[in-house]
Parts: structure tokens; C-alpha cells; sequence
């Protein structure tokens, strides 16, 4: 059932795509199932992509530009273009903006950012979401997250900061295991060079002293240094890109920013969480 979904819903970038890898296939004369075992699928796998039953993954096309694209980089912007085509609509705008970005600075009061999930926590986190959606989505949209991911190593690499409240860091997602890894894996990400990861801690505020009462966001300059605000509540999205209404929000991350715990007690305090979960 599911793969008679697909055929019906299937874009016609992924069409385009599978008749490219048929016809690249054919010419080289090789058949479904010695394809498949060059870019480490089986054949029925091969033969799934090429009638859109199963829409290629991202590791596919990467052994199918190893393998078929002969340096011509089709298969690689497949890989981005159908990656943009699996985020929600109200992302879509700002995953382009994402990918080139110089600068992030994040401030996130409901759940780990996207960049720093692990697989398991975005499963769980997407998976237990309403709408409920089918496995094949939630499957998509994790690889669609952890594919955002390659920011962290491009070259030049983005200056990435995090201001994550303390209460996201308690709330267990999908499991103690789960959630134990997590934390594990966001204090690893802090000893990256280009990463910045601060806590915001729960007292904070009892004297008056807290200025992120008004919900996450996220700024982000460009290659062009243009500096924009990123909102996302309820499914819902919106660019700020009015100077002065970004330079209000600055401001107010640089606040939040500098009423969260430092670096270095951030990191103890995480470690501390991801040891309480195990």
C-alpha cells in the first residue's frame, strides 16, 4: 500500500531523477541488481527507486553520483533539492537560507534544535507528534533533519550558537536512553570550534533577570551579511528580515545570551542531566 502511495504522490523531481539513473544504468550496461550492489543496495531496491516506489534515499544518491554521474554533480543536487522537497512547508524557505548561512544563533525553549538531535530523539520527537503521521513521513522528515546537519562541517564552517533553557534538557524524549544519548551528543557537539552551547538556567528570573519570556527564535546572517529572525509556533513561520525589527531581536539574544549559564558550566551542567537519565 504504501509504495502505490508513493507512485501517486511522488515529485516530479524524483521522477525525473529515477529516469535519469534508468537510462545512466542501461548505458552502462549493468542491471538493476549490479547497480545495486556498487552503491550498497540490493536490486529490488534499485528497481523500487527507478518506478518510484521508494523514492531514492540521501545514501543512494550518493553511491548513484559515485557510481553514475561521472562527475557531473546531478545526483548531488538531487540530494539538495530532495531534501528541500521533505521539510515542512513552513520550513522550506528557511532550510535555503540555513544551508548557506555564516552565522546561527539559536535560542530554543521547547526541544533540542534540529542541528544537534540525534536520529533517536528526532524519531521520537517526530513520531510522538500530532498529527500522527505514517512511519514512512516520520522516516523521511528524520532523515530530511539529520541531513541539516552537514552544516556543521562545511567548509568554511558557520558559526553556530545555542541558548537551550534548562527545562528542555529535563524532559525525556522517547526514552532515559534516548534522552541520556542525547545530551551525551550535545556536549560532544560543544567541543567543536565553530559551537557555542549555553544553558539557560530554571532560577534564573527570580530577580527579574530573564529575558527569553517570549519564545525561541533564531538569527541568521548571510553570505551577503544580511541579517534575518527566524519564528516557528503551531506549524507556523515567519522571516523577519525589517532592520529594525532584527536589531530589537538581537538585542534580545544578546540578553538571553548573557543571562545563561557560561560555556563551561553549561557543559557540566549537561553532562550532569545526561548521567541523571542513565
Amino acid at each position: 500500500m504504501a509504495r502505490a502511495e508513493n507512485k501517486e504522490t511522488v515529485s516530479a523531481a524524483m521522477r525525473a531523477i529515477a529516469g535519469i539513473a534508468r537510462l545512466l544504468r542501461k548505458q552502462k550496461g549493468w542491471t538493476q541488481e549490479e547497480l545495486g550492489k556498487k552503491v550498497g543496495f540490493t536490486g529490488s531496491a534499485v528497481s523500487a527507486m527507478e518506478t518510484c516506489a521508494q523514492p531514492a534515499s540521501d545514501q543512494m544518491l550518493v553511491g548513484l553520483e559515485r557510481e553514475l554521474g561521472g562527475g557531473s554533480g546531478i545526483f548531488e543536487q538531487a540530494r539538495l533539492d530532495l531534501r528541500l522537497e521533505k521539510y515542512p512547508k513552513q520550513f522550506k524557505d528557511f532550510a535555503l537560507l540555513e544551508q548557506k548561512a555564516v552565522g546561527l544563533l539559536m535560542y530554543e525553549t521547547l526541544v533540542i534544535s534540529g542541528l544537534f538531535q540525534t536520529e533517536e530523539y528526532a524519531a521520537a520527537l517526530i513520531g510522538g507528534g500530532y498529527p500522527f503521521l505514517s512511519d514512512h513521513r516520520v522516516r523521511e522528515l528524520v532523515e530530511a533533519r539529520l541531513a541539516r546537519q552537514a552544516l556543521f562541517d562545511r567548509d568554511p564552517p558557520a558559526h553556530i550558537e545555542l541558548v537551550v533553557e534548562e527545562a528542555v534538557l529535563m524532559r525525556t524524549i522517547g526514552s532515559q536512553q534516548v534522552m541520556a544519548a542525547q545530551l551525551w551528543h550535545l556536549a560532544e557537539m560543544t567541543q567543536r570550534r565553530n559551537v557555542t552551547v549555553q544553558v539557560m538556567p530554571l532560577n534564573r528570573g527570580m530577580r527579574g533577570e530573564y529575558a527569553g519570556d517570549r519564545g525561541g527564535m533564531t538569527l541568521l546572517e548571510t553570505p551577503e551579511h544580511e541579517h534575518l529572525v527566524y519564528l516557528e509556533v503551531q506549524g507556523e513561520s515567519l522571516l523577519i528580515s525589517d532592520p529594525s525589527k532584527v536589531s530589537i531581536l538581537g538585542q534580545r539574544y544578546a540578553r538571553i545570551r548573557s543571562q545563561a549559564l557560561g560555556p563551561d558550566e553549561s557543559l557540566g551542567l549537561i553532562k550532569r542531566l545526561a548521567g541523571e537519565q542513565q
